[in-house]
Parts: structure tokens; C-alpha cells; sequence
């Protein structure tokens, strides 16, 4: 999942790339308002997590902004401002959850999925398709009633992939699925991943449609 991080603090800023990472996203990380805009008009993100005091444009200004010109992905404002004036104001601009200052990074990642989850329109934290039943919460995946763990990258694409059972997704679109700006991509990566998947679960879990991209079976 590519998500966009929007934080001008930099040791806060790093510690939650570092831990979406480590959980399997790709992230982009701009540090003020106006970046945070135009990497939204660049990008297509599941999700944003957005700073309020920013500089050049607020946050709150962002995603007045953003929810204006139709950005529907979800979005959950990370801020020391813990009023309540100012979580009424953002939930009404658009955000869809307020995580206030500090915050333990496991209850970030509970939040993101829950999100995830609402604007898929599951409540069900198990992804499904014909042969696979894949975990959001522990990250392990079923199939034949054996269960298996997998690595940050490989549980990154098969949820890209179970997110949309029947679904082709291309190559480049798995890759925007695992790999943020910084990141170096190798021209064989995501074939390696799902090499990797395929001697795990079986051949048939993932299927390539040549020319096209993969898929699993609805």
C-alpha cells in the first residue's frame, strides 16, 4: 500500500517511515503543505497521514483542499493539537481518524488498517479470494488450511493483489505498491517477490497473465 506521509519533524517523520516500512508500505515523505498538494496530484495513495501544523499551507488547509478537488483516499491527521474544537474541524474537513501526539506506533498501525478496512467497506480484517485467505492483523496467509508467514514485501503485494480479487495489476502498479520515491527499485523485483509467493503457497495462488500482469483468482 503507498502511503503519503505528511510531517515536518524530522525525528517523528523518520521513526513512522522507518515503522511503515518495516510493515510493508511504500511511502512517500514530504515535509510541508504545499509539497503534500502536489505529490497528491502526482501520486495515487491509499492513504494519508497528514501533520496540521505545517509550513507554507496548514494542514487542515490541505485537506480542505484536497477533499475540494475530490481526493477521496482516506486520511488520518497525526498532531500535538488535541483539542476538541480542533478534531471536531478536522473530522468535518474530511479526516477520517485523529491520532494525537505522541502515539505508540503499534496503535498507528491498528488505525491504518481499520481505515483500510472502513473505506474498502470490510469490517472482516481477512482478505479472501478463491484458493487464499490472507490476515491484515497478524499478516499470515491460509491456503488449504496450512498457514504461512511472509516477509514485509511479499504480504505488501499479495495485499495489493487481494485487495482486488480478479483483478490484473501490472507490474507497474505493484511496484508503486511497494516502493516509495527514495526507494531503488530492481528491474526483476517484483518477479522475485512473486516467485517467492508462488514456491510458498503453490503456483496456482497467483496467476500471470502475460503481457498484462498477475492476479488471484475472485
Amino acid at each position: 500500500m503507498r502511503i503519503l506521509l505528511v510531517e515536518d519533524d524530522e525525528l517523528i517523520g523518520y521513526a513512522v517511515e522507518r515503522a511503515l516500512k518495516d510493515d510493508g508500505h511504500a511511502v512517500d515523505w514530504v515535509r510541508d503543505g504545499e509539497s503534500a498538494l502536489s505529490s497528491l496530484y502526482l501520486e495515487a495513495y491509499s492513504l494519508v497521514l497528514l501533520d496540521l501544523g505545517l509550513p507554507i499551507k496548514d494542514g487542515l488547509e490541505v485537506l480542505e483542499t484536497m477533499r475540494k478537488a475530490k481526493k477521496i483516499m482516506p486520511v488520518i491527521i497525526l498532531t500535538a493539537r488535541d483539542s476538541i474544537e480542533d478534531r471536531i474541524k478536522g473530522l468535518d474537513l474530511g479526516a477520517d481518524d485523529y491520532l494525537v501526539k505522541p502515539f505508540s506506533i503499534d496503535e498507528l498501525h491498528a488505525r491504518i488498517r481499520a481505515v483500510v478496512r472502513r473505506n474498502q467497506g470490510a469490517a472482516d480484517p481477512v482478505l479472501k479470494s478463491a484458493l487464499l485467505q490472507l490476515n491484515t492483523t497478524t499478516k499470515e496467509v491460509e491456503v488449504a488450511d496450512e498457514v504461512f508467514s511472509l516477509s514485509a514485501k511479499e504480504y505488501a503485494l499479495l495485499h495489493a493483489l487481494m485487495a482486488n480479487p480478479g483483478a490484473i495489476l501490472s507490474k507497474q502498479s505493484l511496484e508503486d505498491a511497494l516502493y516509495g520515491w527514495n526507494e531503488e527499485v530492481a528491474s526483476n523485483a517484483v518477479e522475485f517477490i512473486i516467485h517467492g509467493l508462488r514456491k510458498k503457497l503453490g503456483k496456482a495462488a497467483i496467476k500471470n497473465v502475460r503481457g498484462m500482469g498477475w492476479l488471484v483468482t475472485k
